[in-house]
């Protein structure tokens, strides 16, 4: 294997909102990285839990996303992990800031994301088009709400990235496939070489478990919401799938930090 190093790292500390970069993150068993996926916009009729930050995993359906709702990638939404903030802005402009460790502020989160909602539009196969009112669930650092009820952490290359930014014509933005690690010296698809295989990680130890099948949000501009690029129909042309990058599990806690290698350890 040659030298592979991590180039990027991105936490999403709320399900189906803006990612955050980090020079270092924490991956934990039985967790995955902490911070990432921490908090999700449930629809309110899905929950029935009397303590909002104790909610457990579900499926997708029961949350809004981009998937269903693109327009939420024009919002610029940053979270201060210290502070317990959460901070959203459009095109520059200030729309909220609240506190999601007291129950005013999660009331005023839930209460900005569902009139949100109602403005904008959800795509066809929305599995929630009434536009139904929102709960904020979730802790950050202790609940986790990937798609996946086996907690994971995504892995892409950025050759595979950059054959597909040649075959669309234009620079393709890793935040279209909301990934966790990027990572450089992996030739264009050699992640999917990976899956059944063990890798070392920064301090951690992974095992590669799957390709990461893709839905139309990777069409989706990750700060306008627009629907700019048809990059699922890109790959069914060009490579008959709809996969980039591979999830993993975690085996080993440890850390990991922009430059850190990669290396395999079992065949």
């Amino acid at each position: 294997m040659t030298k592979i190093c991590v180039k990027e790292l991105f936490i999403h500390p709320f399900k189906g909102l803006s990612s955050q970069k980090c020079d270092r993150v924490e991956v934990q068993v039985g967790h995955g990285i902490r911070g990432d996926r921490s908090f999700a916009l449930m629809f309110k009729e899905d929950a029935q839990y009397p303590d909002s930050t104790q909610v457990p995993w579900m499926k997708k359906q029961h949350f809004a996303m981009q998937n269903d709702w693109s327009g939420l990638a024009a919002l610029d939404c940053s979270y201060e992990a210290a502070t317990g903030s959460l901070t959203v802005k459009r095109k520059g402009v200030e729309l909220l800031v609240a506190d999601t460790n007291s129950p005013t502020g999660r009331d005023r989160i839930a209460t900005f994301f569902t009139g949100y909602l109602a403005g904008i539009y959800p795509s066809q196969t929305a599995r929630h088009p009434n536009r139904a009112p929102l709960q904020l669930v979730g802790e950050f650092g202790k609940t986790r709400y990937p798609d996946r009820e086996a907690v994971h952490i995504s892995l892409v290359s950025q050759a595979s990235l950059d054959n597909l930014s040649e075959l669309a014509g234009l620079q393709v933005d890793v935040r279209r496939f909301r990934p966790n690690i990027v990572l450089d010296g992996v030739p264009a698809w050699g992640e999917f070489d990976w899956v059944g295989k063990e890798m070392q990680l920064g301090t951690a130890r992974i095992a590669i478990t799957a390709r990461i099948n893709r839905c139309l949000n990777i069409d989706v501009h990750p700060e306008t919401g627009e629907r700019d690029i048809s990059l699922l129909t890109l790959l069914k042309k060009h490579f008959q799938h709809t996969q980039t990058g591979v999830l993993a599990q975690v085996i080993t806690s440890g850390t990991v930090a922009i430059g850190d290698m990669m290396t395999q350890l079992s065949e």
